[in-house]
């Protein structure tokens, strides 16, 4: 009984221990252009430290490389256990040799850019990304109104941006794959008055939904007219419509494939942590403090099992308070962190798929 109380009491003590003497490095643009995002990350880090017993280093990368780089010395200087934020690609891409070569992992909050982690087997880089890839909201457009739409008469048209176009080829080619066929695809012309035209020939076509590669406004002109012309359509699109059009408000019904809005579906215990120090948790706070909460438990997790820091982050749940966050093996979310929403006349709210 004295040998399970004394190895009780070690195990407690070194996990104290591990916590007491983490140092977690955060890296953000605190200055130029985008400070204010990298004030979102300070911000959310900092209070995840202090509710967690851990220290941080906050460093300014100034979304260059030279700043990225300057901040992985420091970090290597320092002797950080692990690093958390990062927005901008030439930033992290000057750091992550400094740190590898340290032996630091890190935590990106905001770079999407695919090669990332796609390069990790060439570069051996130890990133791990909590938020999405590039291609993560065209590939979730695909599969879910792939899904959503697979027994309806659909269309797919877009702005003839590169943005636009993206998004509707991977839906199209998705819903080839699954044996499904548009009744109409087209390129449309943005920033008109109306649409009336193209609606015309969407409801000609058979159409009752439409997915549209663009831009908030357009698809707020399409609902507008496809009302007047009574073609019971549904449009759906892509994140930018987070973003409220300017003139004409969206119809009831529209569909958005977007991130969810971190303040609505956190835990509202820390969402309340924030408000007591009169901090708004948008943006990028709240993944910065999951970011910190993940770095917590797999610094303890390799501290009490011997194995590697980057070990311990890869294919292990980690419960956050923005949900379980889980790396597959390159470092990226094991599930597309996109999701559907419908525009209820006021808001998008979460779309109960059936």
């Amino acid at each position: 009984m004295r040998l399970l109380t004394t190895t009780l009491a070690v195990l407690l003590s070194l996990a104290a221990g591990a916590d007491a003497e983490t140092l977690v490095g955060v890296a953000a643009p605190l200055s130029g252009p985008s400070a204010i995002l990298g004030k979102q990350i300070e911000a959310g880090a900092s209070l995840a430290a202090q509710m967690n017993n851990l220290t941080i280093k906050a460093v300014d990368d100034a979304c260059t490389a030279d700043g990225g780089a300057a901040a992985a010395r420091e970090f290597a200087a320092d002797k950080v256990n692990v690093v958390v934020g990062f927005l901008c690609t030439d930033a992290i891409e000057a750091a992550l040799p400094i740190l590898k070569d340290a032996g630091i992992p890190v935590i990106t909050v905001g770079v999407r850019t695919e090669s990332l982690t796609d390069r990790r087997a060439k570069t051996g880089w130890p990133v791990y990304r909590l938020g999405p890839r590039g291609d993560d909201e065209r590939n979730a457009i695909a599969s879910r109104l792939t899904q959503l739409w697979r027994n309806d008469l659909f269309a797919i048209v877009d702005d003839g941006t590169i943005y636009g176009r993206e998004l509707a080829e991977t839906f199209r080619a998705a819903a080839e794959q699954a044996a499904l066929k548009p009744v109409f695809v087209d390129t449309f012309r943005p920033q008109l008055d109306n649409q009336i035209g193209l609606v015309g020939r969407l409801k000609k076509a058979g159409a009752t939904k439409v997915f549209a590669g663009g831009d908030g406004d357009d698809i707020a002109i399409m609902g507008r007219d496809a009302a007047q012309l009574n073609a019971g359509m549904t449009f759906a699109g892509g994140e930018n419509l987070r973003t409220p059009p300017d003139a004409v408000p969206y119809a009831v019904g529209t569909l958005m494939t977007a991130l969810p809005e971190w303040a609505e579906a956190a835990d509202p215990k820390v969402v309340q942590a924030f408000g007591a120090k009169t901090i708004v948790p948008d943006g990028y706070t709240l993944p910065a403090y999951a970011a910190v909460e993940v770095a917590k438990a797999a610094v303890a997790d390799a501290a009490s099992s011997g194995k590697p820091l980057a070990e311990a982050l890869t294919g292990h749940d980690f419960a956050t308070a923005i949900g379980t966050i889980r790396f597959d093996a390159k470092g990226d979310l094991s599930q597309n962190p996109f999701r559907v929403f419908r525009f209820d006349g006021t808001r998008f709210v979460p779309l109960e798929v059936k």
